[in-house]
């Protein structure tokens, strides 16, 4: 595929590491298509192999399927919303990569999930009951329902929704569910209910319970595990939040706004020796994996750094930018490992986006002024190697015409910045 038009001046927008109104659209739209497109593919998979899936699996599948297209219908907006947020992606891309037998029939419950966390936000009406093998209920993007019953009944109304766990004797306590027609926004209220933290300012999730939110196996090397929700400091995540944001905004507001917007779901991360931790996943854009960060300057870097990782992720799945398959590696200088093409083209563009964050750090009257003589040292220390990379990458045979292009416009926006007028004094 080839971008030409508009398109292709998002294209260059991107490239700059800015925030745009045209190249945001365009990662909005390319994201949500993947979606769809990832889901037509996973129901296709589940009619090829309807034999060898469960039949049970199956009925609930093709009944949540129906009740996901009823609440489109009703509220396309909210629906949109649920299926583009990160854990959505991290559910596709497992039921997709996983062989048929108990494990991919395991991953097929969760369009049940799926499906009623969309009526229930949609305000359509539902009654079903969904299986809960390990007596968690997890409302994507809303919040979790902590019981000691395998089998949850959902119904709801056009406002109110109700989950009640099946238990022996009597009915087991309700939770009662309500739902802004506004904005489609769920809440909860009840025994076992624990709702998703919204960090300020943003629609933003702490998301500290969903299965999804990690791979299976965990994150990095060494792998890095999702950190439970009954350990989250949810106080000192919301301040680092806080401080990050206000760090960004003082040095420069454009960029903290896009984070805002952009970053759907902050994903905590175990700790491992001194030290954060960040990372995105390919297939869950929005969402940035991270162990808490030491403090304000931090939070901002980890944000911009992973924000960019998962624009380029978008971009590459709407127009490859490099080829798949070689096996020639690289030397960059942020890292003592040689990296493949992708890694070199990732990491240069989330540098570009720092490089470009502190160079305006260095100068911003209201930073901090250890942030701006940090910001000043990273600029001078980190804008040498993207410029290393970039050359890598524009002597490569292995990016597309689109990729080359979009390097010619990173280099092009590194040499813009050039020296950081007193960064280090």
């Amino acid at each position: 595929m080839s971008l030409a038009g508009p398109h292709a001046a998002a294209l260059v927008e991107l490239a700059r590491t800015r925030a745009e109104p045209g190249s945001a659209s365009l990662l909005h739209s390319a994201l949500h298509a993947r979606r769809l497109l990832l889901l037509k593919a996973l129901l296709v998979r589940v009619q090829r192999h309807r034999e060898a899936i469960d039949a049970a699996v199956f009925r609930r599948f093709g009944a949540a399927w129906q009740l996901l297209e009823r609440a489109e219908r009703r509220r396309p907006d909210v629906v949109r919303d649920l299926l583009d947020y990160p854990t959505t992606g991290g559910w596709l891309a497992a039921a997709l990569a996983e062989p048929v037998g108990p494990g991919l029939d395991r991953h097929l419950a969760r369009l049940d999930v799926l499906a009623a966390t969309a009526a229930l936000r949609s305000g359509c009406p539902v009654r079903l009951t969904v299986e809960v093998p390990d007596g968690l209920l997890v409302l994507p993007g809303v919040g979790r329902l902590s019981t000691g019953s395998s089998r949850v009944r959902i119904s709801s109304g056009s406002r109110t929704g109700r989950l009640r766990p099946e238990l022996p004797g009597p009915a087991g306590p309700e939770v009662l569910l309500r739902t802004d027609p506004a904005t489609g926004a769920l809440t909860g209220h009840g025994p076992g209910w624990s709702g998703l933290h919204v960090l300020s300012g943003s629609t933003a999730r702490l998301d500290d319970m969903d299965p999804y939110r990690v791979p299976a196996g965990g994150i990095g090397l060494p792998p890095r595990d999702a950190e439970d929700h009954g350990v989250t400091d949810r106080a000192a995540w919301s301040a680092r939040w806080d401080s990050g944001l206000d760090l960004l905004h003082r040095t420069d507001p454009a960029r903290a706004g896009e984070v805002r917007r952009a970053v759907r779901a902050i994903v905590p991360l175990v700790a491992r020796g001194p030290g954060s931790f960040g990372a995105t996943m390919s297939a869950a854009p929005g969402a940035v994996l991270t162990s808490l960060p030491s403090g304000a300057e931090d939070m901002a870097e980890t944000l911009v750094h992973e924000l960019h990782h998962s624009k380029l992720a978008t971009l590459h799945e709407l127009v490859p930018l490099y080829g798949a398959g070689r096996t020639a590696v690289h030397r960059v200088g942020w890292r003592a490992d040689p990296r493949p093409i992708s890694g070199v083209m990732h990491g240069t563009y989330a540098h570009l986006a720092l490089t470009d964050l502190w160079r305006r750090a260095a100068v911003a009257e209201g930073a901090p002024a250890g942030w701006r003589t940090r910001a000043g040292q990273q600029f001078d220390r980190i804008h040498d190697q993207v410029g290393e990379a970039l050359a890598i990458l524009l002597e490569s045979d292995e990016l597309t015409t689109e990729g080359r292009k979009f390097a010619h416009q990173m280099r092009r926006h590194h040499a813009s910045l050039e020296a950081a007028p007193g960064a280090t004094g």
